[in-house]
Protein backbone atom coordinates (compact mmCIF):
# COMPACT_ATOMS: atom_id res chain seq x y z
CA UNK A 1 0.00 0.00 0.00
CA UNK A 2 1.53 3.34 -0.96
CA UNK A 3 2.51 5.43 2.10
CA UNK A 4 0.20 8.34 1.21
CA UNK A 5 -2.86 6.06 1.01
CA UNK A 6 -1.88 4.32 4.21
CA UNK A 7 -1.44 7.60 6.12
CA UNK A 8 -4.86 8.89 5.03
CA UNK A 9 -6.60 5.68 6.04
CA UNK A 10 -4.82 5.54 9.40
CA UNK A 11 -5.74 9.17 10.07
CA UNK A 12 -9.38 8.50 9.21
CA UNK A 13 -9.48 5.38 11.44
CA UNK A 14 -7.95 7.34 14.31
CA UNK A 15 -10.46 10.17 13.92
CA UNK A 16 -13.32 7.67 13.85
CA UNK A 17 -12.03 5.87 16.97
CA UNK A 18 -11.58 9.13 18.86
CA UNK A 19 -15.10 10.26 17.90
CA UNK A 20 -16.90 7.00 18.73
CA UNK A 21 -14.95 5.65 21.72
CA UNK A 22 -15.88 8.24 24.31
CA UNK A 23 -14.34 7.46 27.68
CA UNK A 24 -11.58 5.31 26.16
CA UNK A 25 -7.92 6.18 26.51
CA UNK A 26 -5.74 6.18 23.39
CA UNK A 27 -2.34 4.60 24.08
CA UNK A 28 0.45 3.17 21.98
CA UNK A 29 1.13 -0.55 22.39
CA UNK A 30 2.91 -2.96 20.09
CA UNK A 31 3.61 -0.03 17.76
CA UNK A 32 -0.03 0.83 17.13
CA UNK A 33 -2.79 2.96 18.63
CA UNK A 34 -4.86 1.00 21.13
CA UNK A 35 -8.10 2.18 22.72
CA UNK A 36 -8.46 1.08 26.33
CA UNK A 37 -11.33 1.17 28.75
CA UNK A 38 -10.32 0.73 32.39
CA UNK A 39 -6.81 -0.26 31.29
CA UNK A 40 -7.99 -3.02 28.93
CA UNK A 41 -7.43 -2.72 25.17
CA UNK A 42 -10.59 -3.26 23.15
CA UNK A 43 -9.75 -1.71 19.76
CA UNK A 44 -6.48 -1.21 17.85
CA UNK A 45 -5.36 -0.73 14.28
CA UNK A 46 -2.15 -0.75 12.28
CA UNK A 47 -0.89 -0.20 8.78
CA UNK A 48 0.99 -3.30 7.68
CA UNK A 49 2.98 -3.69 4.48
CA UNK A 50 0.18 -5.50 2.62
CA UNK A 51 -2.93 -4.36 4.49
CA UNK A 52 -4.49 -2.26 7.23
CA UNK A 53 -5.48 -4.33 10.25
CA UNK A 54 -8.35 -3.39 12.55
CA UNK A 55 -8.23 -5.30 15.84
CA UNK A 56 -11.58 -5.88 17.49
CA UNK A 57 -10.80 -7.65 20.73
CA UNK A 58 -14.38 -7.99 21.96
CA UNK A 59 -15.76 -11.46 21.27
CA UNK A 60 -19.36 -10.40 21.94
CA UNK A 61 -19.20 -7.63 19.33
CA UNK A 62 -17.58 -9.95 16.77
CA UNK A 63 -20.30 -12.53 17.40
CA UNK A 64 -23.06 -9.92 17.08
CA UNK A 65 -21.61 -8.75 13.74
CA UNK A 66 -20.79 -12.22 12.37
CA UNK A 67 -23.09 -11.79 9.38
CA UNK A 68 -21.73 -8.33 8.52
CA UNK A 69 -18.14 -9.60 8.86
CA UNK A 70 -18.75 -12.65 6.65
CA UNK A 71 -16.85 -12.30 3.41
CA UNK A 72 -14.24 -10.01 4.94
CA UNK A 73 -10.65 -11.11 5.54
CA UNK A 74 -10.67 -11.85 9.25
CA UNK A 75 -8.55 -13.59 11.83
CA UNK A 76 -8.99 -14.07 15.55
CA UNK A 77 -9.81 -10.53 16.64
CA UNK A 78 -8.53 -8.97 13.40
CA UNK A 79 -10.16 -7.54 10.31
CA UNK A 80 -7.75 -7.01 7.40
CA UNK A 81 -8.28 -4.58 4.55
CA UNK A 82 -5.90 -5.21 1.64
CA UNK A 83 -6.85 -2.02 -0.25
CA UNK A 84 -7.64 1.36 1.30
CA UNK A 85 -10.73 1.73 -0.87
CA UNK A 86 -12.06 -1.57 0.47
CA UNK A 87 -12.39 -0.27 4.04
CA UNK A 88 -16.03 -0.17 5.00
CA UNK A 89 -15.93 2.82 7.34
CA UNK A 90 -19.66 2.44 8.08
CA UNK A 91 -19.04 -1.10 9.35
CA UNK A 92 -16.03 0.09 11.36
CA UNK A 93 -18.15 2.87 12.90
CA UNK A 94 -20.88 0.35 13.80
CA UNK A 95 -18.28 -1.94 15.42
CA UNK A 96 -16.88 1.00 17.40
CA UNK A 97 -20.33 2.06 18.58
CA UNK A 98 -21.17 -1.48 19.68
CA UNK A 99 -17.85 -1.69 21.54
CA UNK A 100 -18.41 1.66 23.26
CA UNK A 101 -21.97 0.82 24.31
CA UNK A 102 -20.87 -1.45 27.17
CA UNK A 103 -17.91 -3.48 28.44
CA UNK A 104 -17.61 -7.10 27.37
CA UNK A 105 -15.31 -10.11 27.11
CA UNK A 106 -11.90 -9.71 25.48
CA UNK A 107 -10.42 -12.49 23.35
Amino acid sequence: MPPQQSNGVVTRLRELCRAELEGFEEVMAYGMPVYERDGVGEIAFASQKQYVSFHLMRTDVRDAFAEALAGHDTGKGCLRFRKPESIDFDLVRDLLRATAARPGPIC
